[in-house]
């Protein structure tokens, strides 16, 4: 028979289920804990190992860890921990190290459960402290918050965080040109629930796999005409967008995005999928992020295909056209991405220029579009800038691959003068190709580029 519970033991557990509604409504496995001394709570916790990155951001170690900084002392002899869940072997051994007089829990945990389910670690009497063990103590509440957040997990893989925006589904419907299946990946440790969307396309054993990098204020649609050519030589396609634009999540406020954090989730992205004999094929955003990417990994690469980018290094002023880029986008932020494509490729049709609006419903899905001028490295110590400057040397004395440069010289953003200082710091990088009517989006003329790399990389790889 379960011991009676202390009249105060439903009114603690109450705090910590409140804890536990948190952690759910973040994102986390609906877990929460409070620490209470002499019927004072003098700290909580809520799971966090997501939003941390943290694997060992139990709720119990979360209050722990509180509790010992209240009381300026990791012994919490006197005090009583409430979990909604049966600790974890981990819990209770941070439980019997802190020495707590006493722990209850809530649900059972029949998986992982080291307070009698599983194990019983309190139970062990050659360990040198004993704490008293309650367990039950609304019990069904806290079970319920868990059911009820892996149910919704089950049928909706990817939920919405409080945080962010989610572009409608039918504002991607019969798109000129994009006939490709959504995939989309949110738990990589980086994203922290973030749902980012990616093209895959063509076979998972292809000789070659082309990971295709947008920039801003674009998305995956903007590889459209050079795909097709790429699967018809018998490689893969991926094309993820960046999160905040295409049919991925768009955080609501524009601190979100940092040059650091988009860089570990593309990371994250190409180990998930494995992606090995990769061609990278980067422009604007997709260039000062993925020109990054391959001095972590530099085994899986075998060739890049890169159009006007840059490195911000934070060595050289920003050009010109960049700094007038960033004035327009801080003077007009609800400039009509649609007419930007239109003006700059006179040859696209209205519809092909409607499909980049398709992400931007309303402002509150254009933090991103506000947030990545600013985020350009400027000076040595910005975000981004010393990462970059490795990759220079990377791609000046390491990069084993081979390479292709591709310049629209109409772009008064990144164009040639930009692309000709880029291509002097890749290693072994042939004389460029040459777009006179294109501008900044070459993609928007890629067809031609496409072959021209398909026939580029062949070769290479017959020697």
């Amino acid at each position: 028979m379960p011991e009676t519970p202390a009249p105060d033991d439903a009114h603690f557990m109450r705090l910590a289920l409140a804890e536990a509604r948190a952690a759910a409504q973040a994102g986390e496995v609906p877990v929460g804990a409070v620490v209470v001394k002499e019927g004072r709570v003098i700290a909580t916790g809520r799971n966090a190992p997501i939003d941390g990155h943290d694997p060992t951001a139990h709720a119990e170690i979360v209050a722990l860890r509180a509790a010992a900084q209240a009381l300026g002392n990791y012994r919490l002899e006197g005090c009583t921990l409430y979990v909604t869940l049966e600790p974890c072997a981990m819990c209770s051994g941070a439980m019997l190290h802190a020495r707590l007089s006493r722990v209850v829990f809530g649900a059972p945990d029949p998986k992982t459960g080291a307070a009698g389910s599983v194990v019983d670690l309190f139970a062990v009497p050659q360990i040198n402290h004993q704490t008293a063990v309650q367990g039950g103590v609304l019990a069904d509440e806290g079970a319920e918050l868990l059911r009820a957040f892996f149910k919704q997990r089950r049928v909706n893989l990817h939920p919405l965080r409080d945080d962010a925006l989610r572009t409608p589904d039918d504002r991607f419907e019969q798109l000129p040109g994009y006939p490709w299946a959504p995939r989309y990946v949110s738990d990589l440790p980086a994203l922290a629930g973030w749902r980012l969307h990616f093209l895959d396309e063509g076979p998972r054993d292809a000789p070659v796999t082309w990971l295709c990098l947008h920039g801003n204020p674009a998305w995956s649609y903007l590889y459209r005409q050079m795909i097709p050519t790429f699967l018809a030589s018998g490689a893969r396609v991926v094309a993820p967008d960046l999160i905040g634009f295409g049919r991925s999540d768009k955080p609501k406020k524009e601190s979100a995005h940092t040059f650091t954090w988009h860089r570990q989730v593309l990371l994250e992205f190409v180990e998930r999928l494995d992606l090995n004999n990769v061609v990278l094929v980067v422009q604007d955003w997709g260039g000062l992020l993925g020109l990054t990417l391959p001095m972590a990994a530099p085994q899986r690469y075998r060739g890049l295909l890169v159009m006007n980018t840059t490195l911000a290094t934070g060595e050289a002023p920003l050009s010109p056209g960049f700094l007038a880029w960033r004035t327009m986008c801080a003077q007009n932020p609800e400039f009509d991405v649609a007419r930007l494509f239109a003006r700059g490729n006179p040859h696209m049709s209205a519809e092909e220029c409607a499909a980049y609006n398709a992400p931007f419903p309303d402002r509150g899905h254009r933090a991103a579009l506000r947030a990545f001028p600013p985020l350009v490295p400027e000076h040595l110590q910005d975000d981004g800038a010393a990462i970059s400057r490795q990759a220079r040397d990377f791609w000046s004395m390491r990069w084993e691959g081979q390479s292709l440069m591709a310049i629209g010289q109409q772009d008064p953003v990144l164009g040639e003068p930009v692309m000709r200082e880029l291509h002097r710091h890749i290693r072994g990088c042939p004389p460029p190709l040459l777009l006179p009517q294109a501008g900044h989006f070459v993609q928007e003329h890629g067809q031609s580029v496409a072959e021209a790399a398909v026939r580029h990389f062949a070769r290479a790889s017959h020697g």
